[in-house]
């Protein structure tokens, strides 16, 4: 498990990666939803209607971070850091002057751009490529600031609400995001990142590992037959968390009671967090990626088949460990598979595609509320989509040049 001597002897490049997995949360799904019923109001949105605002800044972004992503690659880590967290600044006071749907998708965008997609892929990035005998446990403990943003979240959002309108509470977030990118520019001047690259290279005989490009990827059948379950976890969280008023409105669940479940969804993803860590040293991210979607099914089983007061806890604290576990698990998979040589790209490809499912829920779940689908019954298809995106992953085997 994880000791105090390792976390001691990484503190600032774990912390450093702790940061950015946090701010990322001000371009996440569970943080933008908040304001979905200012948002809708504000513009005259149904929920079908914000959903393919959603959709479309967070498919631009998804098309966008397969090239920006490559930057760090070749851009050290601080100035990349630099970039994301000044751009994210930037949009969250932009968010505050939106006056349309059409500029709160230009928002949405750089949010999900600079928030959900390059403060994680930098602060992971750095991660995968800094430690190797000890990944796993590395970003169990780095996503634990993912895990404490999703927790903080609410009470954030509710005590702005409180005393300023969504639009001064963005502002408000823009300044958080400044102050973090502070923290994290500190914590990185006190991590000797040549020295770590090094030591690595020494590791290895003398150079760096070498990996698959983009194109050599995406020519693997293996990553095909991967993909489906890759994307589940996107998918069916994002359309859930970003439809909770909804669900819990069928369901007869008050939203006071939601808001207190999702302390057990912090929670159960913080154990998800630190049980997929180890599990991934010992067992390795590709053995685990035809089972980690278990604790996802089983949360769309308790969606459909519960509805008294104590089933929310459940339902969302099971959706928080598979989560816990499927983030450790897709970013350890991606070195492991295809190298550190591109790494950088690579997890670009990755995030995109990812970014493009989480996109694509909202609108796809939005629309079949609107046709009166009940909840129960898109539950119970995403648990047969589970099921069938384990059977193909259980069939992929890994690159040949890096078989084991």
């Amino acid at each position: 498990m994880f000791s105090l001597s390792f976390l001691r002897a990484n503190a600032n490049l774990i912390g450093f990666g702790f940061a950015l997995c946090f701010i990322s949360s001000v371009g996440q799904t569970y943080f933008i939803s908040l304001f979905g019923g200012e948002i809708r109001a504000e513009f005259g949105l149904s929920h079908g209607g914000f959903g393919t605002v959603y959709m479309a800044g967070t498919l631009a972004s998804a098309a966008t971070i397969i090239w920006l992503g490559r930057v760090v690659d070749h851009w050290t880590v601080a100035r990349t850091t630099w970039m994301a967290l000044l751009a994210l600044a930037a949009v969250a006071g932009f968010m505050g002057l939106t006056w349309g749907p059409l500029s709160c998708a230009i928002a949405i965008y750089g949010l999900r751009l600079m928030g959900q997609g390059m403060s994680i892929h930098i602060g992971v990035t750095a991660i995968a490529r800094y430690f190797v005998a000890e990944r796993g446990r590395a970003l169990g403990v780095v996503k634990l600031g993912q895990a404490l943003g999703a927790a903080l979240s609410p009470p954030y959002v509710v005590a702005l609400l409180t005393f300023l309108s969504w639009r001064e509470a963005w502002w408000v977030t823009a300044g958080l995001v400044l102050l973090v990118l502070l923290l994290a520019i500190r914590l990185l001047r006190g991590e000797d990142l040549n020295a770590r690259a090094e030591a690595l290279a020494q590791s290895r005989g003398g150079q760096l590992a070498d990996g698959y490009r983009v194109g050599q990827m995406m020519r693997d059948p293996g990553l095909w037959l991967r993909m489906p379950v890759l994307l589940a976890p996107a998918f069916v969280s994002t359309g859930f968390v970003f439809h909770q008023v909804h669900v819990a409105a069928q369901k007869g669940w008050s939203i006071e009671l939601m808001a207190a479940a999702f302390s057990a969804y912090a929670a159960a993803s913080v154990a998800g967090l630190l049980t997929g860590g180890p599990l991934v040293d010992r067992f390795s991210a590709r053995r685990m990626v035809p089972f980690y979607l278990g604790p996802l099914a089983l949360c769309c089983v308790a969606l459909a088949v519960g509805q008294s007061a104590w089933w929310p806890p459940i339902y969302l604290g099971l959706m928080g460990f598979g989560t816990g576990v499927s983030a450790v698990v897709m970013s350890a998979l991606w070195p492991e598979l295809y190298g550190l040589r591109h790494v950088g790209a690579v997890r670009a490809f990755a995030t995109s595609t990812m970014v493009f499912s989480s996109g694509l829920a909202p609108m796809v779940m939005g629309l079949a509320f609107d046709a009166d689908i009940g909840v129960e019954a898109v539950a119970m298809a995403s648990v047969g989509y589970c099921a069938l995106a384990s059977l193909f992953a259980s069939l992929a085997k890994p690159p040949p040049t890096l078989a084991s």
